[in-house]
């Protein structure tokens, strides 16, 4: 069942074409990977999804009804532009925050003092915002975005400015947060958190949807028929007519890594290989990574 549905959403800003009836099913409890260059329209959707912009034309329905204000409440959101304010001390503006989404104080103040023992950053309550480094602001930020337990969240580019440490927390945090229900709308250009997130994705580009579908569909779907032999042998192999050929074999000391271009079907390839004079030790599908499939599909756009 899907949480969010966009249904031929348009928007327009004067004479620029923001999206372009841009349909999107993001299915419950879930990862959603929403990719694109830079003006593709990605922060376009995420704040009609919020609600923050009105659509020119299509729908949002938010688990299975048109989407109402109501219905924000349930949102968790962390735009790319943080948005603290320097001034305040960092409990009161998580306080503020959460209560903005509806908690009561006793609830925001137990779930939010958990979440900063959680994150190491018990000591900072105190503090002013100004006075944080940029990663323990992004902390605060993430806290404030997930302490109400929102059914979707929705992160763009949650991982900007965290040092590998606190980047890998905040994936298992995200990870987490998914095995108790949540539904995740991850916008970002990290394609290697995209392979290693998301369920599912979807590339804008120009305004409209370039491709969507799973990531593990995709990636076989942008394959090039190439595989990885290694296998022990005094003579690297040659080409067979029809069944494959040989792109590349390096050889240490007997040891041959071989890339192949398949010609046939995977079992007659298996099926041909297995009847050489050789050792196989492995053979794995060449599966393209999602950056070079982002990069290939915007490139023919342009």
């Amino acid at each position: 069942m899907n949480m969010i549905q966009c249904i031929d959403v348009s928007k327009s800003f004067g004479e620029k074409i923001a999206l372009d009836h841009v349909s999107l099913e993001m299915q419950k409890g879930k990862i959603f990977g929403l990719l694109g260059p830079n003006g593709a329209g990605k922060t376009t959707l995420i704040r009609i999804i919020n609600r923050i912009t009105i659509p020119g034309g299509g729908t949002i329905l938010f688990d299975g009804r048109p989407i109402t204000n109501a219905d924000v409440q349930k949102i968790g959101y962390l735009p790319e532009e943080r948005g603290l304010y320097r001034k305040m001390k960092v409990g009161d503006q998580a306080m503020y925050f959460a209560r903005l989404k509806g908690m009561s104080s006793r609830d925001a103040a137990d779930e939010l003092k958990k979440w900063f023992v959680k994150f190491g950053i018990e000591n900072w309550w105190n503090k002013k915002v100004e006075e944080l480094s940029k990663g323990m602001a992004q902390k605060v930020q993430f806290i404030t975005t997930v302490v109400h337990k929102p059914s979707l969240l929705i992160l763009d580019e949650p991982f900007s400015g965290f040092d590998p440490v606190n980047a890998k927390v905040i994936r298992e945090e995200i990870l987490r947060l998914k095995d108790e229900g949540a539904t995740i709308v991850l916008s970002t250009h990290n394609m290697e958190s995209v392979e290693e997130l998301c369920d599912d994705i979807a590339l804008i580009n120009k305004s409209h949807v370039v491709i969507t579908g799973g990531v593990n569909e995709i990636r076989h779907k942008y394959g090039s028929n190439n595989v990885e032999l290694t296998y022990s042998a005094s003579e690297p192999i040659d080409s067979m007519p029809g069944v494959f050929k040989v792109l590349s074999d390096t050889d240490d000391s007997g040891r041959h890594t071989a890339v192949l271009t398949l010609e046939a079907g995977p079992s007659d390839a298996l099926k041909s290989i297995a009847s050489l004079p050789i050792a196989v030790n492995s053979y794995r599908e060449l599966v393209p990574r999602m950056n070079d499939i982002f990069i290939k599909l915007v490139t023919e756009e342009e």
